[in-house]
């Protein structure tokens, strides 16, 4: 759960709703505003289930940045990590929204232009109809794709536009009034290659196992929940500054098949190589071999819920299992906790409830 004073400290006027600390309402502070938000996290505090209700005006202005909200929801480890980056880029959206109402100088155009000719037009993968959007691609040294979004203000280039990239770190621009964009394209490249290793090791992981979530990995993801068996799975968080080093490894499955995993993994932590590829370390430390995706569907895996009788349900796949090993049937976390709470044999201690399966009732 995350520090309610750090969380104060960030956002005064956010304060929580339950004893639980799943629900937070109030208002976030941007540029002197206010702005009222509502935010609902599942009983596990993983962000990227949360619920994220917010005001019309709110909603509007963030129109253009949901696909960096829905990232920084998967990257972020803690609630107050996350209200920071919304308030950042709730900052560069407010100031957006202000730009496009001041007239830009000549200087501007002319400037921006012969950037964007110096440059290359063949790097331009997109320029908006006022000039104050555009996206900048490039390939990084082992053929992937990247786009960098600048939105530009109307003092460019004494100020710096602002970068919007999809990468799993913070990319800060070092910026003087005589820099153009290609001082910031060549950032660009170097930042790239400096996550090359980053993207080699989950690459690899998204191309030889079945990766359960996300779905659709963005490049600024750096969890993967990886299929091991039937309804029996590990998420790793990889570090994307330290890709080689030994990731945290969650187990998810009835506790009779994830336990000797986890004794595995604590008795061979030693076996880690930095040398050799994540992927195959994991295979030596836990003595196992993925279900490889030339063999088996992705079908094989993904069981639907045993309450909701779907695989998805807003989003989420099921990652609570009956222990029985008879059964072992998955649920929805939210599903379960809802089938449980209204059971009058359940019985909860703090943030954990207590039950009956609903399949096998064991």
């Amino acid at each position: 759960m995350t520090g309610s004073g750090a969380l104060l400290r960030q956002c005064p006027l956010l304060l929580p709703q339950n004893r639980e600390g799943t629900a937070y309402e109030g208002f976030v502070t941007a540029q002197g505003r206010d702005f009222h938000i509502r935010i609902l996290l599942p009983m596990d505090f993983q962000l990227k289930n949360a619920r994220i209700e917010c005001s019309w005006h709110l909603k509007k202005i963030l129109h253009g940045y949901q696909h960096i909200l829905k990232q920084r929801l998967h990257s972020c480890p803690d609630l107050v990590s996350f209200m920071v980056e919304l308030k950042t880029i709730l900052e560069i959206a407010l100031k957006n929204t202000q730009d496009l109402h001041i007239p830009r100088p000549p200087e501007y155009y002319s400037c921006l232009v012969r950037d964007l000719e110096i440059l290359g037009w063949n790097k331009v993968a997109y320029v908006d109809t006022g000039l104050t959007t555009i996206k900048l691609k490039a390939e990084d040294s082992c053929g992937r794709q990247h786009l960098m979004t600048l939105k530009l203000n109307a003092k460019y280039p004494t100020e710096p536009p602002d970068c919007l990239v999809d990468f799993p770190v913070q990319f800060a621009i070092s910026w003087m009034p005589q820099n153009s964009l290609i001082d910031i394209y060549n950032q660009f490249l170097a930042a790239l290659e400096s996550l090359k290793e980053f993207w080699d090791a989950v690459d690899e992981v998204d191309g030889k196992t079945w990766v359960l979530e996300p779905e659709n990995p963005t490049r600024s993801a750096t969890t993967r929940r990886i299929a091991i068996g039937n309804n029996v799975s590990v998420t790793i968080e990889v570090d994307p500054l330290h890709p080689s080093m030994l990731p945290e490894c969650y187990f998810l499955g009835a506790d009779h098949v994830v336990n000797p995993l986890r004794i595995k993994l604590n008795n061979n932590m030693h076996l880690w190589d930095p040398e050799i590829s994540l992927l195959q370390n994991l295979k030596d430390l836990l003595e196992i071999d993925f279900p490889s995706r030339a063999v088996l569907e992705k079908s094989d895996f993904a069981k639907d819920c045993g309450i909701c009788y779907s695989y998805r349900l807003n989003g989420t796949t099921p990652d609570q299992v009956c222990d029985d090993p008879r059964c072992g049937q998955p649920f929805h976390q939210a599903c379960l906790y809802e089938w449980l709470q209204s059971l009058p044999s359940s019985r909860q201690s703090f943030n954990v409830i207590f039950g009956e399966c609903p399949y096998c009732n064991k």
